[in-house]
């Protein structure tokens, strides 16, 4: 559901090395890094600045700041069974992004509906990003550790900024999970998206999930319910700590 305000956030993410892709090239062996970062990296990474069950977050656009450069690197992953392969992984290296997001009421959760203080939950964001973050911040990957700070939204100057489009084909884009559905074909679905992204100016305007152009379900699960004074502390008592 829209809120009243916009509720807006600017923040710039920065780190030595990520690796963007999509979670079934994870499985094992070799991994290659997206040119860009996903949706959901992005979402996952604001998620740790600050998140609550209340709202949804949506990236809205990413402005790419540095040139994308890879390298690659030998490691060897522990695997399942004990020992180790030597995998090469390809990252990306020495990023920087700036961001611009907003939030949205979660609908799914109508039992938080007395959580919903636009004005609380703007201002601790806000909060969060100017202390970085309240979680560690990782671009893609655990060992790929990131940074965030404030910034305002296309100060400074891109490597991008004078290309006019760079397309990069279709793209993981992030996934729908029970408690984010948006229509009856994702409820009580985990679902992936698909989507065809460019890059102009060196801003990457996001859509939203819905919008995307291919999805995938993947399988059935159901979504968790909070409960007053069962599985979590109930609102009244806890909004003064917030």
């Amino acid at each position: 559901m829209k809120t009243e305000h916009s509720n807006i956030v600017e923040f710039e993410i920065t780190g030595k090395n990520a690796l963007f892709s999509d979670p079934i090239m994870r499985v094992g062996g070799e991994k290659c890094s997206y040119q860009i970062p996903t949706y959901e990296a992005i979402k996952g990474i604001l998620a740790s600045v600050y998140w609550k069950p209340t709202i949804i977050w949506f990236i809205d656009e990413v402005r790419i700041m540095n040139h994308i450069s890879m390298e690659t690197k030998g490691i060897r992953p522990i695997k399942m069974n004990g020992g180790n392969d030597l995998s090469y992984y390809t990252y990306l290296k020495n990023v920087r992004y700036q961001v611009r997001a907003h939030f949205e009421w979660n609908d799914n959760r109508p039992e938080l509906e007395m959580d919903r203080n636009e004005n609380k939950h703007h201002n601790i964001a806000k909060r969060m990003i100017k202390k970085g973050g309240r979680r560690d911040i990782f671009l893609g990957t655990r060992e790929c550790q990131g940074y965030v700070e404030p910034c305002t939204f296309g100060s400074g100057k891109g490597a991008y900024d004078a290309i006019d489009e760079i397309s990069f084909g279709e793209m993981y884009h992030g996934i729908t999970y029970p408690d984010e559905a948006y229509d009856e074909l994702t409820k009580n679905k985990i679902t992936i998206n698909f989507w065809r992204p460019s890059m102009k100016n060196g801003i990457i305007n996001f859509c939203r999930p819905e919008e995307c152009s291919s999805h995938k379900t993947v399988r059935d699960a159901e979504m968790k319910i909070f409960e007053n004074k069962k599985n979590f502390i109930g609102i009244e008592e806890f909004k003064e700590v917030d």
